[in-house]
């Protein structure tokens, strides 16, 4: 097994288990001790695990993206959730944009059973998910290639992006905060989305209830600049208060 293989597996069980022991990862692995602290260390100098005594503890500073292949693994039963219900929003012959969130990779397998869609991305794995759909259009970015991130960023990306007017945009956030906004880890990720709402008529804003109350570092944009939030579990009086407050929808499998 290669380094970052198992370095990646780490990783997941980090997630799984919010931490992990030195001993327990060294008879898994079936290497050294040694082996799995420089391990360790890489995962704490890249900011995804902060080393503690014989082991170590998921670092989950919101401002830190984890790898698209471990988000991926993240609450997938919620996106599932989400996904299903993005896909009664969207009408056959409707063109959309989906920005390169794993939560948009769920909500473009949902949509598969649509017909004649248009569908803008910056997102290489929502790409591959639709490479096999007939009658479709699918249309790239463009931009530079995120490494880790499968997603198409910089000025090209924006400058595709801004090229059309479609119907409707659907995007996800790393946080939801009802003073600081809507916010993304990544300051490239949200120049794109924000170039992404001004493209569209209608925004839906797709996330999962682990990212309400939750700052990132880049802020995308004010609450009050979408119109619909579809979310996993019903979120709490003071938030579903807000968007009645502010004019959005909101929608939950429970509804």
């Amino acid at each position: 097994m290669l380094a970052v293989e198992r370095r990646n597996l780490i990783l997941e069980k980090l997630q799984e288990d919010k931490k992990v022991i030195v001993s327990e990862l060294s008879q898994e692995f079936q290497v050294s001790e040694e082996t799995i602290r420089r391990d360790l260390d890489k995962l704490d100098k890249d900011g995804l695990a902060v080393k503690s005594y014989g082991g170590a503890v998921l670092n989950e500073n919101t401002s830190l993206d984890m790898p698209f292949n471990i988000r991926k693994k993240n609450n997938p039963a919620g996106k599932q959730k989400i996904a299903k219900i993005v896909e009664t929003l969207i009408e056959d012959g409707d063109h959309i944009i989906l920005d390169p969130s794993t939560t948009a990779v769920f909500i473009a397998k949902a949509l598969k059973q649509k017909e004649r869609l248009t569908v803008i991305t910056n997102s290489i794995e929502v790409i591959l998910e639709l490479s096999d759909v007939a009658d479709w259009n699918i249309i790239s970015s463009g931009g530079s290639l995120k490494e880790g991130y499968l997603a198409l960023v910089g000025p090209r990306a924006i400058e595709g992006l801004g090229a059309f007017n479609v119907e409707k945009v659907v995007l996800s956030c790393k946080g939801l905060d009802m003073e600081k906004g809507i916010t993304d880890g990544n300051e490239l990720f949200s120049q794109a989305k924000q170039t992404m709402l001004k493209s569209a008529k209608q925004c839906i804003l797709a996330v999962d209830h682990t990212k309400f109350g939750k700052v990132a570092f880049s802020k995308i944009c004010d609450i009050n600049h979408i119109h619909m939030v579809v979310t996993d579990e019903k979120p709490s009086d003071t938030w579903l208060e807000l968007f009645e407050r502010s004019g959005i929808t909101c929608l939950y499998p429970e509804n």
